[in-house]
């Protein structure tokens, strides 16, 4: 039948179209009364500017395709993040401190999982030019009142730090594949392999590797990570930061330091967050400072973006409806 859609593409019809429409305008008013700019970046781009800084990851998920006009490769976007880094490092081009907020759709080569869909709306909110730990605060606060207004049930946040797992191997002078072969053994919580790995390195190193697994739970982890683990500077850093969002965090929230999502973009904090009603994250965020350098103008940066239909499937909400005429 001509008219089926792709496989994972899915019109969006009456009452779910309400839905989502109603959440994207509470959240993007919540977004600019927090002075939040609005900018909307373009569906395609060329492919090496919108892959920049990103890592492989992002590649896989990108469509691309030629550009009839110019004959270089172009891609649909993936991700938003990216094209905002590139507008506040080189368009707006501000000193101080930019807050910027997006909403769009983007197209995914591949679904997420088996269940998502390839065109999800993206909504989110990112902060540059402040490294210092308010503005991950900031973010994480806003996340939270995000979905406190969209009344979702069930609000929950897990959250990583990827300068853990970094701090440990650069201090022992671990890079390259066997750099590579410890963190994706960590990200497939392959134990087994991870500890055919570790053997490979010093006992003090391999101690540390192979207690991170173990470091999932409630905040309490954050105390055996400052006890057990070495005490080098940068992870030092890195769990005082945690140990801040833990206290100023207003929704049950666990910490799991084998969390590596996003290592190659990300610089920092990581976090996803999870409601009932979704089986998978309903959002995702952290810091991704070398993004800004990739393109040329190092700003620190820290955002989220959220994932405005499978929100909207379980927000509490009441959609506008239009009015019959008689």
């Amino acid at each position: 039948m001509r008219w089926l859609l792709p496989e994972h593409i899915e019109d969006v019809l009456p009452a779910e179209a309400a839905r989502i429409e109603a959440l994207r305008r509470a959240i993007l008013d919540l977004f600019g009364g927090r002075g939040y700019e609005l900018v909307m970046p373009p569906l395609l781009e060329y492919l090496e500017s919108l892959l920049t800084g990103t890592g492989h990851d992002l590649d896989l998920r990108t469509f691309k395709l030629v550009d009839q006009l110019s004959g270089r490769m172009m891609g649909v976007r993936a991700d938003i993040t990216p094209q905002v880094a590139r507008i506040d490092a080189h368009l707006l081009n501000r000193r101080g401190v930019t807050r910027l907020c997006y909403c769009g759709s983007v197209l995914h080569a591949r679904p997420a999982t088996p269940t998502a869909l390839r065109e999800p709306v993206q909504i989110g909110a990112e902060i540059y030019g402040d490294a210092g730990i308010g503005s991950d605060l900031e973010i994480q606060r806003l996340l939270i009142r995000s979905l406190a207004l969209a009344k979702v049930k069930g609000a929950r946040m897990d959250i990583g730090h990827v300068a853990v797992f970094r701090a440990i191997v650069r201090a022992a002078g671990i890079a390259g594949e066997q750099e590579r072969g410890l963190f994706e053994a960590l990200q497939r919580k392959d134990l087994p392999e991870l500890r055919a790995l570790a053997k490979r390195v010093g006992g003090r190193t391999r101690e540390a590797l192979l207690l991170l697994p173990e470091l999932y739970g409630d905040a309490r982890v954050l105390g055996i990570a400052a006890r057990r683990l070495p005490p080098l500077p940068e992870l030092k850093r890195a769990l005082a930061t945690l140990r801040a969002l833990a206290r100023a965090c207003t929704i049950p929230a666990s910490f799991d330091l084998a969390e590596l999502r996003g290592y190659h973009y990300h610089s920092g904090v990581v976090f996803d967050a999870y409601c009932d009603g979704v089986p998978g994250p309903v959002a995702r965020g952290g810091r991704y400072d070398e993004v800004g350098k990739a393109f040329g103008r190092a700003r620190p940066a820290t955002g989220f973006s959220i994932e405005l239909r499978e929100l909207a499937a379980v927000t509490g909400i009441r959609p506008w409806q239009a009015k019959r005429k008689k």
